[in-house]
């Protein structure tokens, strides 16, 4: 089953990555098709709060990303 990830719910994860300021390796996996310009501002947000990680992989399979949206994840 496929659940969409809408802004809110990048959000609160967002905000629950910013927490994690130990936090030195992350893998996330995103497949949706409505990942927006705010959902990858927020995204974006909550893993610059992360000073201490030294590993990133970031899987973004979407539609909607805009061009806006994808530079800010830059």
């Amino acid at each position: 089953m496929k659940d969409n990830v809408d802004e809110n719910g990048v959000k609160y994860l967002s905000e629950g990555i910013a927490k994690c300021v130990t936090l030195t390796s992350l893998l996330l996996n995103i497949y949706d098709d409505t990942f927006g310009d705010n959902s990858a501002k927020y995204l974006g947000e909550g893993i610059s709060m992360c000073a201490n990680l030294t590993s990133l992989k970031l899987s973004l399979t979407s539609d909607s990303i805009s061009r806006n949206g994808k530079r800010i994840l830059k």
